[in-house]
């Protein structure tokens, strides 16, 4: 499965950054970036690994990603200083849509290579996609967006989870599963940004 390291790198540079917008966006120091990017780069990775017994953690195994996302923390406080630029909700939405297809494809995958049944394994996957932003938003005191602000989130990753089990039952080669459900993943979560469309949310007074 040679595609699934590039994938999970590619997944953790897109949180990370996602997270970086996140945290420039509340105005934190450095320390603040740096956790809240590693937060938002291996918290749904690290509980999937938790929750399916791997070890080590991937952050663990591949300790050089904490020096990447510690120097991009560090070059974008500097940049950010002296450029002035305006961090809108906008920018951090598009790093995290694909990130948000990419881990979706990289955590079934896990679950289904460890023989995991299809709902368990496409789970596995939510919750790798959609953790790391949950503990994001956490840092930066605000209610998670996948919680309240009703567009499909959890609800693509779940459905694009599903096309890497299909794959996977039909006998698919692993890089064709994984690039199928990271792509139907990241192409619904743009266009439920681009919609608008919304789910249904709680009427009561």
């Amino acid at each position: 499965m040679h595609l699934l390291p590039v994938v999970e790198a590619a997944a953790t540079l897109a949180f990370a950054a996602s997270g970086l917008i996140a945290a420039a966006r509340k105005k934190l120091d450095v320390v603040g970036l740096c956790v809240v990017a590693t937060l938002a780069a291996f918290g749904g990775g690290t509980l999937r690994d938790v929750l399916l017994d791997r070890r080590p953690f991937y952050w663990v195994e591949h300790s050089p990603w904490l020096w990447v996302i510690l120097g991009l923390c560090i070059a974008a406080t500097f940049l950010l200083r002296k450029r002035h630029l305006a961090i809108t909700e906008r920018a951090m939405q598009w790093p995290d849509a694909l990130g948000l297809g990419l881990f979706t494809a990289v955590g079934t995958q896990l679950a289904l290579a460890q023989a995991m049944p299809p709902i368990v394994a496409v789970l596995m996957g939510v919750i790798t996609a959609v953790f790391g932003g949950v503990l994001r938003d956490i840092a930066c005191n605000e209610v998670p967006k996948v919680f309240s602000d009703h567009q499909p989130y959890a609800v693509c990753a779940f459905l694009g989870g599903w096309v890497a089990a299909a794959g996977h039952q039909l006998g698919w080669p692993s890089e064709a599963s994984l690039a199928a459900s990271a792509l139907v993943t990241c192409v619904l979560r743009v266009a439920a940004m681009v919609s608008g469309l919304k789910l249904p949310g709680w009427r009561g007074q």
